[in-house]
């Protein structure tokens, strides 16, 4: 599996992705958003683009699909319940359903709420596995619940899901927005070490050589996965002193979730 992240470069800072086989060029675009290097990409590269794939039905992520389909004759795929949402739908995928790319790889669809209702991530068959987590897990953050989400089913996707992957999956998310994740995530845990140490390396960086996080790290500066940390409680209640005495991790990703939304 050849995977090739296209940093957009816009207001957004929307990362997109091309997946490819390495024995046949054919290739998966991710959020193609920024059709002309996505189809730039792949003509360097000798790719050919078979299959469009969004993680959710917000314009920045499906903005691109026109122009590289009708470029291509790609096939469109998103969540089963999104073809209201997202026009021209050829499959719609749930939980547990893989999607191939040529001859080699296999990308199985994992069903995760949150950021919207119908969003999909793709986590890799492979022996380091990637997750492609489109807008519901960043770089050291969670996505945001404003636009047709919720926090709750947010919680639930992350712990029953996402902390559940192995530790050695690489994060491929659909925004880079490390460093102000890492500022937040240090200002809820001032001595949160792991952050203190990224973030010189990714402060004022180019997104396009920024780093692939593993979810081994994540649990280490990501406060969305941290939940019981007592620093990072204690800091809480400073926001929300009616915060129980020990609350429990649902309660305390929806506070954080608060605070972010206006960080």
């Amino acid at each position: 599996m050849i995977v090739e992240r296209i940093w957009t470069g816009n207001a957004y800072r929307n990362f997109n992705y091309l997946i490819a086989c390495p024995e046949t060029g054919e290739a998966l675009a991710i959020d193609p958003l920024d059709h002309e290097k996505t189809l730039a990409t792949a003509r360097v590269k000798g790719w050919q683009i078979t299959q469009v794939l969004n993680t959710h039905e917000h314009h920045d992520h499906t903005g691109g699909n026109a122009a590289v389909i009708a470029a291509t004759g790609a096939k469109l795929i998103a969540h089963h319940k999104a073809g209201g949402r997202i026009a021209g739908v050829d499959r719609g995928v749930q939980a547990g359903d893989v999607i191939k790319v040529g001859k080699t790889v296999e990308l199985e669809c994992l069903d995760t709420p949150g950021h919207t209702l119908c969003h999909i991530c793709l986590r890799s068959h492979t022996e380091q596995p990637a997750l492609f987590s489109g807008d519901t897990l960043f770089n050291a953050g969670a996505g945001n619940v404003h636009n047709g989400g919720d926090v709750n089913a947010l919680y639930a996707t992350f712990a029953e899901q996402l902390a559940r992957l192995p530790d050695n999956t690489q994060v491929y998310p659909g925004h880079d927005y490390i460093e102000n994740n890492l500022r937040f995530t240090l200002d809820r845990e001032p001595g949160n070490a792991a952050a203190k140490a990224l973030l010189p390396s990714v402060a004022d960086h180019d997104p396009a050589n920024s780093v692939v996080t593993t979810l081994a790290q994540e649990k280490q500066f990501n406060s969305f996965m941290r939940l019981a940390n007592p620093v990072l409680i204690a800091t809480l209640r400073e926001s929300f002193p009616d915060l129980p005495d020990e609350p429990d991790a649902r309660t305390v990703f929806s506070k954080l979730r608060e605070l972010r939304n206006a960080w």
